[in-house]
């Protein structure tokens, strides 16, 4: 309670925008967050008596110069106005430090003094500093907390000041700030936060920038940059004229024109920023001249429809602006607590300041003794983004930022676009929305590379003739020289030319491995049609399906095959060879670039497969750059493991005959048998191998994979490589290890990269020869580096399309925007460019999934809980267990015994958000695989597990305290110690008072920002103990009636 015979002259409330600031103040102490800086270079003769005498008076005028602040032991904070304050003045002589020195001390000062923290409790919260230097000249820093004062204000004083210092005694009355908080208490909150609620129906996800890095740091950690660009002053004309002529504010349209910035960036059409209002439209008399603090920031949403005319929308704006300004009191933690989005998340991490503060100083220019030479203001915020637009002949734009979320390269970027758009804006204000972004990002291709004439039968043909004694190919006892190879396959080629095979007929293969394999597709390929491969251990079902869709006549096969449907089955046992004469000749077909080479069937989303067929022009396209990247030589011996069904297989088919090396063919099912692979690669000396991540995982942990001494490269493609992964390969396997990307519809793989033990990602690379890779957003609009996208392919390795599905070719094959007459594939994979032109895999579009309202990539979380030294591998994925109920599942194998589920927790808490944390790890000796050795994520999904939650009860004294706590603040019952604090419905002032409560039950001075890191009562407890055993016992009991006697707290 106020004791008003000691020295109070009033208390009153916080306001909605000082809560605020005091909570973040107390969760991020020593950060200089919310202390703002005015330095003031001053020329000439100053007389300091007569300034300090200024600032008393200034001081005596406004109350807020002279408040105190308390929080403790209250469910509302209060502030209480003493009536008179020493004037916090200081002073520094830098009269020996030459003039080129200073401005680096300067900013050293500066730094410092911004981080010097001010005792909330006691007035002022404010400081002056009188620095002297050389020539009559001098700083002046006056440094405050935001709890006080806006810019707007600090304009304001400036120039009351210098009115006292000049001899103006008289100033004209201005209201004091407990006025305006009497004001507010008179509105009405219920209709301001009806139409707050109605402003931002719908809108449940935050909006991204797309290029964050959202790793999470202690606000001590954080350190924060700055960079600025200035519009010339045609621009700048420009744009008023503009915004003059359409009868629309400058700030509405820099607010439009960073809608539309953000939209293209995040891929969203409805999307929510910050920006800060003077607070000050209010009907309270004499508000415009009021000291204090009444900015406000509030939530700005903005719906970008890429069609809509850009006028009329920027007038929709202004509209909406001033229907808004109506109700701009209301606190932002009120907005977003009657918002769509999930408890504890924030609306936005982005704000605009569009600075017109009304700032005179000309009134300082009265005596010709004394100039202002410069003013210089610097002010952080607690968000990772602020954008700041101020000037009057040349707007700048100046982005503060923080460091550890974006990088220098991100913001460079982001200024040269937001400079972009404003100046298209002036070009053309008729032009549609999307229009406005078009062409500012970055497409990536490769130069193009002739591909030869020479049609692959022809090139294994010419092969045949340099080394025809030299060994093809070995299956288990078995082998063929090229020369025998070639032989057979004329043999059989011969036999299917009878048969009417020409360019585009379409033959099929299902045959077991075999050295029969190599013959057949080989054969086929020399009369120019196209094979067909069928697993013969797929269901009789599935082979029917695809004999029939493909309408296939002639099957080549090597096993029995009762009531084959086909025309003609022939069957390449051994007995077929003795059978049909020799042929030395070769099959000469009309074969050109542009004929089918074959049909992989792929899984299709009606529950049938569908066929992608791939020309001879893309796949030769792959295999010139594949040898012109490695190079490979008679010497090499490469393993065929991948079935025959998966693109993967042929280049370890086809690379490997074109060019002279030994194919050794793994047995039945040896694709997935570790042991036999490593055994396998040493007796036969294999140079080269493929492995999908999952299997290289696998086969990682066999014991002769450190043996394989004879590898020169491993190929790895068909899934995400980890950076844990890559470092566990070096750590094992001295070989290089590269990273392949491609679909089937793009002739196997599309970018390459070579991994390296130092990077910190795994990118897919850079793009191969004669490809062209677009990063888009849903305009189809080329979007920057950093930035999201789906990946889009064009060039030559473009597959024709889907067998017998125009619609469906139709719909992933589109025309290309950039180029008349070309098309580009949709991959539906998610990617961005890195700075330095790779290309980083992200994830898939359908693997995007919201978590509490939160859009979460199963990849970044994977990647990173990997990182954990325990973990082996790991799988993340999203399981909804009742509607709205979806959770994360970490499926881990592990090097420990015992259950690590707490400390994955607490490693993940430490480096991703709380909603990215799964609720469940699941332990497993080995993960499912397909058959192609993919990881199968629906039998993972079909482990058994119970969604019920358990209420785990208290273990000891602390947690039992904190227990209670929660229950009387939070007002819920059956809590669990596992429990998270904002699930249950705690916000910011909420953990305030709890951590209040805190300090009082266990006698800690405990830090807010604790109940952030330990959202759990289990986790809050472990640290309160800990902090307990390392605090010593005081000497002597605090006496409470010692503290200061004018407040009782």
């Amino acid at each position: 309670m106020i004791d008003k015979r000691k020295n109070i002259a009033d208390i009153y409330p916080l306001s909605p925008l000082q809560e605020g600031i005091l909570f973040h103040t107390l969760l991020s102490p020593h950060s200089g967050v919310y202390q703002p800086q005015v330095c003031l270079t001053l020329v000439g003769s100053l007389d300091i008596s007569r300034f300090k005498q200024a600032w008393e008076t200034i001081i005596a005028r406004h109350q807020l110069f002279r408040v105190s602040f308390h929080w403790e032991k209250r469910d509302r904070p209060f502030q209480a106005v003493y009536p008179q304050v020493n004037l916090p003045w200081e002073e520094q002589d830098w009269r020996d430090i030459s003039l080129d020195k200073q401005e680096q001390k300067l900013a050293e000062f500066l730094e410092v003094d911004r981080k010097r923290d001010f005792d909330l409790k006691k007035p002022p919260q404010m400081r002056l500093t009188l620095i002297h230097c050389p020539d009559n000249r001098y700083y002046f820093l006056w440094t405050q907390h935001h709890l006080i004062i806006d810019g707007w204000s600090s304009g304001l004083v400036v120039k009351e000041v210098f009115q006292a210092y000049n001899g103006k005694i008289e100033l004209s009355y201005t209201r004091p700030y407990g006025d305006y908080i009497g004001w507010l208490k008179q509105q009405d909150k219920t209709t301001a936060k009806a139409f707050w609620k109605k402003e931002l129906t719908g809108f449940t996800t935050p909006t991204n920038w797309g290029i964050e890095n959202n790793k999470p740091i202690l606000p001590e950690n954080i350190s924060q940059a700055e960079q600025e660009i200035c519009l010339s002053e045609n621009i700048t004309t420009n744009l008023k004229s503009l915004a003059q002529q359409q009868e629309i504010t400058l700030n509405t349209l820099i607010r439009g024109a960073l809608g539309l910035l953000i939209s293209y960036y995040s891929g969203e059409q409805d999307i929510v920023f910050g920006a800060t209002c003077s607070g000050r439209a209010g009907t309270l008399e004499g508000l415009n001249s009021m000291v204090g603090l009444f900015i406000n920031t509030l939530p700005v949403r903005i719906k970008v429809p890429p069609q809509q005319n850009l006028v009329s929308w920027l007038k929709e704006l202004q509209t909406q602006q001033g229907k808004t300004s109506q109700y701009e009191y209301v606190s932002l933690l009120e907005i977003q607590e009657n918002s769509d989005l999930a408890t504890g998340t924030s609306l936005f991490d982005t704000i605009l300041v569009f600075e017109n503060y009304p700032v005179d100083l000309s009134v300082a220019q009265t005596t010709q003794s004394l100039t202002i030479d410069s003013v210089k203001s610097t002010e952080w915020t607690s968000l990772p983004l602020t954008i700041l637009v101020a000037g009057t002949r040349e707007l700048s734009i100046k982005i503060k930022y923080h460091c550890h979320r974006f990088s220098d390269g991100d913001i460079d970027r982001l200024l040269n676009n937001f400079q972009n758009i404003l100046t298209k804006i002036i070009e053309n204000p008729k032009q549609q929305l999307w229009e406005l972004s078009e062409n500012i990002g970055n497409a990536e291709s490769t130069g193009n590379v002739e591909i030869l004439d020479s049609l692959l039968p022809q090139l294994f043909e010419k092969q045949v003739e340099k080394t025809p004694d030299n060994i093809a190919v070995i299956f288990e006892e078995e082998s063929l020289t090229y020369e025998q190879l070639n032989k057979k396959a004329n043999q059989v080629a011969h036999h299917l030319q009878k048969l009417g095979v020409k360019p585009e007929t379409l033959v099929g293969i299902c045959l077991q491995r075999s050295l029969e394999i190599v013959i057949a597709i080989l054969a086929i390929l020399k009369v120019g049609g196209a094979y067909v491969p069928i697993d013969p251990t797929y269901p009789l079902e599935r082979i029917n399906f695809i004999l029939e869709d493909a309408q296939i006549s002639i099957l080549l096969t090597n096993q029995d095959f009762p009531n084959c449907p086909v025309k003609t089955l022939i069957n390449l046992q051994t007995n077929y060879f003795q059978s049909y004469p020799e042929q030395n000749t070769n099959p000469t077909p009309e074969l050109s670039l542009d004929n089918s080479i074959y049909a992989l069937y792929t899984s299709g989303s009606t529950g049938n497969p569908k066929a992608v067929i791939n020309t001879h022009r893309g796949l030769l396209n792959r295999l010139n750059w594949m040898q012109k990247a490695y190079e490979l030589t008679p010497d090499d011996r490469v393993l065929q493991k991948t079935p025959y069904t998966f693109d993967v297989s042929v280049w370890e088919f086809l690379w490997t005959l074109l060019n002279g090396a030994c194919l050794v063919i793994a047995k039945p099912d040896g694709h997935q048998d570790s042991a036999y692979l490593a055994s396998l690669i040493i007796e036969q000396n294999i140079t080269t191998v493929h492995f999908v991540p999952s299997m290289l995982q696998v086969f990682l942990e066999e014991q002769k994979a450190s043996q394989c001494n004879s590898l020169k490269r491993v190929i790895c493609s068909g899934e995400a490589l980890s950076v844990d992964l890559r470092n566990r390969f070096f750590q094992t396997i001295k070989a290089e290890l590269n990273n392949l990307y491609g679909p089937t519809e793009a002739a196997i793989d599309v970018t390459a990269c070579t991994c390296q033990t130092d990077d910190l990602s795994v990118p897919i690379g850079l793009p191969i020869d004669n490809i062209q890779v677009y990063v888009l957003n849903a305009q189809l609009q080329l979007l920057p580096v950093g930035v999201v996208g789906e990946l889009y392919l064009g060039g030559e390795g473009l597959a024709r399309g889907y067998l017998n599905k125009p619609d469906l070719t139709a719909e992933n094959f589109v025309p290309n925007p950039f180029k008349a007459g070309a098309r580009l594939y949709r991959t539906g994979d998610l990617v961005r460019y890195q700075e330095d032109g790779n290309v980083e895999y992200v994830g898939r579009i359908d693997n995007q999934v919201k978590i509490r309202g939160v859009r979460l990539e199963l990849g970044e979380i994977e990647a990173i809980l990997s990182q954990h030294p325990d973990i082996i591998a790991c799988v993340v994925l999203a399981k909804e267990f009742a509607p709205g109920d979806r959770r994360l599942l970490a499926y881990i194998q592990t090097s420990q015994t015992e259950d690590i589920s707490e400390e994955l927790r607490q490693f993940l808490g430490e480096r991703i958000p709380n909603y990215g944390i799964p609720s469940v790890f699941i332990t497993l000796e080995s993960f499912p695989l397909t058959n192609n050795g993919k990881l199968n994520t629906k039998a993972l999904l079909a482990l058994n597990y119970s969604s019920k939650k358990e209420i785990i009860s208290p273990r000891n004294e602390t947690e039992t305290a904190i227990m209670e706590i929660w229950k009387e603040i939070l007002k819920v019952d059956n809590l669990s110690i596992d429990d998270n604090f904002f699930e249950l419905g705690g916000n910011s002032l909420i953990a305030t008072r709890v951590n209040s409560r805190l300090r009082q039950s266990f006698s800690l001075d405990l830090p807010l920002r604790t109940l952030f890191e330990k959202p759990t009562i289990a986790s809050l407890a472990q640290r309160i103990d800990v902090i307990q055993l390392s605090v010593q016992p005081a000497a002597t009991p605090i006496d409470s009636t010692k503290q200061r006697k004018e407040i009782e707290i």
